[in-house]
């Protein structure tokens, strides 16, 4: 396991040492930086009228603001958590065939990430029912 991190290491820096010595033109990198610019302006004005959206939604900037990052909660949460849970996996069926107590850790693992998972789901929902249902 050292030796394929430390090969990994080793061609990860050679790649990375050719691509910060790359010689770049100017017209290259100022139709980069115009493109970039633009699309990070895009991006940035669409997530404003999104938040804007979950604003006029709920009535209240707070209350807008905290279902906004509920949201990015529960859309981020999907991929890290089967992450978790395929990692989890790995330790409790292939590692911990042999080692007892790594198995355990996978199991361990499996039931806090499919939790979380949950949790993150479950959430915005819970934020939403008590907001509006309650609150008015």
């Amino acid at each position: 396991m050292k030796k394929i991190i430390i090969s990994f290491i080793i061609v990860f820096s050679i790649f990375s040492i050719f691509l910060i010595y790359k010689p770049v033109n100017a017209q290259s990198a100022e139709v980069l930086n115009s493109e970039t610019g633009s699309k990070l302006i895009e991006i940035k004005e669409k997530e404003k009228n999104e938040l804007s959206d979950y604003v006029e939604t709920y009535g209240d900037e707070s209350y807008g603001f905290v279902a906004y990052v509920l949201a990015k909660i529960r859309i981020y949460s999907i991929p890290l958590c089967f992450l978790g849970i395929a990692v989890s996996a790995i330790y409790q069926y292939i590692i911990g065939i042999r080692k007892l107590d790594v198995r355990d850790k996978g199991m361990g693992l499996m039931i806090s990430f499919v939790t979380i998972l949950v949790i993150c789901q479950v959430l915005p929902l819970i934020f939403a029912i008590v907001v509006k249902g309650w609150r008015n």
